[in-house]
C-alpha cells in the first residue's frame, strides 16, 4: 500500500493505475495512516460508461463505512486511497481493472450487512471462485455482470472522519485475539463505575458488552 499511496500523493498515480480528483479540499494535517488507523467515510461506485452508471452509495443505507488501516481488507485499493485524504475532503478515483477485480464479492458483503443478512452468507464452506462456479451468480444481477466482465470503476469517496490508533474503541469483529483480552478488563471496569453510581441497566450493558466479546 505504501509505493501506491506515495504515487498517488505525488501525482504520478496513472502510473499504477490510479487517477486522484479532489473535489473538495479536507481539512488539517494528513494522517500518516499507520496500521489501527480508522478512516470513516461515505463512498459511491461508479462505472466508467457514458451514462456513469451507479453500483453502489453508501448514504442509501443510511450508513458510512468504516475502514481500520492494516486489517486485510479484501479490497487493498480503497486502504490505499482512503490514506491520501483528510478529514472533510471529497475525492474521485478511477481504479484500473487489476484493483477492483474483487469489488463484486465485497460489494455482495455490504450489501448483506446493509439489510441485515450474513456478510459471509454463501462463503463459508468454499473460497469465492469456487462458490461462483457452485453457484454461477452472486445474488446481485450487476455484480454478477461485473464479475463477468471486470472494468475500471470509479470510487468517489467523502472523508467524515478519520481517527488514530487508540483514539477509538475498535469493533469485536475487527480485534485480534490479543487486543479483546486488553479491551475486556476496562470494558468491566466502566461497568464497574456505572454500578457504583446506581446505573444499573448501563453496567449491565457494560457487562454483557465484556462477555460479548469472545463470541466473535
Amino acid at each position: 500500500m505504501a509505493d501506491d499511496r506515495a504515487a498517488l500523493l505525488s501525482g504520478v498515480g496513472r502510473a499504477i493505475g490510479l487517477e486522484k480528483r479532489v473535489l473538495q479540499p479536507g481539512r488539517g494535517e494528513l494522517s500518516d495512516f499507520r496500521d489501527g488507523t480508522k478512516a470513516t467515510f461515505h463512498y459511491r461506485t461508479l462505472k466508467c460508461d457514458e451514462d456513469r452508471t451507479v453500483v453502489d452509495d453508501s448514504r442509501t443505507c443510511g450508513k458510512p463505512m468504516e475502514l481500520i488501516i492494516g486489517k486485510k481488507f479484501k479490497l487493498p485499493v480503497w486502504e490505499t486511497i482512503v490514506s491520501t485524504m483528510r478529514e472533510g475532503e471529497q475525492a474521485e478515483f478511477l481504479c484500473d481493472v487489476k484493483h477492483v477485480v474483487q469489488y463484486p464479492q465485497v460489494s455482495k458483503s455490504l450489501r448483506n450487512i446493509a439489510v441485515g443478512k450474513d456478510p459471509l452468507e454463501g462463503q463459508r464452506h468454499c473460497c469465492g471462485i469456487a462458490q461462483m462456479h457452485e453457484h454461477h451468480s452472486l445474488g446481485y444481477h450487476d455484480l454478477d455482470e461485473l464479475h463477468k466482465n471486470p472494468q475500471p470503476l470509479v470510487f468517489q469517496i467523502d472523508m467524515l472522519k478519520v481517527e488514530e490508533p487508540g483514539s477509538y474503541r475498535q469493533d469485536p469483529w475487527a480485534m485480534t485475539d490479543e487486543e479483546k483480552l486488553q479491551a475486556v478488563p476496562l470494558i468491566h471496569e466502566e461497568g464497574n463505575q456505572l454500578f457504583k453510581k446506581g446505573s444499573i441497566q448501563e453496567a449491565a450493558a457494560k457487562y454483557y458488552d465484556a462477555i460479548a466479546f469472545f463470541r466473535h
